[in-house]
C-alpha cells in the first residue's frame, strides 16, 4: 500500500463521495466539487479553482499562462510559492492539467484515468460487458 506521504509527485489523492447529492455533475459549481475533493483546505480548493479557471480562459484566447510567469501567479493568487506548487503539483498529479514547452494547459489524462477505472471495475469486477456500460 501506497501512503499518502510516501505517494510519488505525479500522483495525487482522491475523495470519492458514495451519495448521489455528492455528484459533481448535481453541482451549482462543478469545478469547486472538484477541488473540495482534491484539497483538504477550503482556501487551497479555491485558489486551485481561481487557477484552472485562468488555465482555462487563456488556452482558450490562445495565449496560454506560462511557467516563467510564476511570480505573476503568485500575486493573483494571493499565495506563497510553496503553496503555490504543492497545489500546481497536485493539479499536474491528478492529471487535470500538463506542463508542455513551458505552458500550462488543461489535460484529458483525469478523464481517460477515470473511463480507465470504471471500465476495469465494470468487466473485470463486476463481469458486465462494456456494451452496457
Amino acid at each position: 500500500m501506497t501512503y499518502v506521504k510516501k505517494a510519488p509527485r505525479t500522483a495525487t489523492t482522491m475523495k470519492v463521495r458514495s451519495k448521489s447529492e455528492y455528484a459533481i455533475s448535481h453541482s451549482k459549481d462543478p469545478y469547486m466539487e472538484l477541488m473540495l475533493r482534491l484539497f483538504q483546505d477550503e482556501s487551497t480548493a479555491l485558489r486551485g479553482h481561481k487557477f484552472l479557471t485562468m488555465v482555462e480562459e487563456r488556452q482558450k484566447k490562445g495565449n496560454p499562462i506560462r511557467t516563467r510567469d510564476w511570480k505573476q501567479l503568485l500575486e493573483e493568487l494571493n499565495v506563497s510559492r510553496s503553496a503555490f506548487y504543492a497545489m500546481r503539483n497536485k493539479l499536474l498529479g491528478a492529471g487535470l492539467i500538463t506542463n508542455k514547452s513551458g505552458e500550462y494547459r488543461l489535460s484529458g489524462m483525469f478523464s481517460r484515468d477515470l473511463v480507465d477505472m470504471a471500465r476495469w471495475w465494470w468487466t473485470a469486477v463486476l463481469n458486465n460487458t462494456l456494451d452496457n456500460l
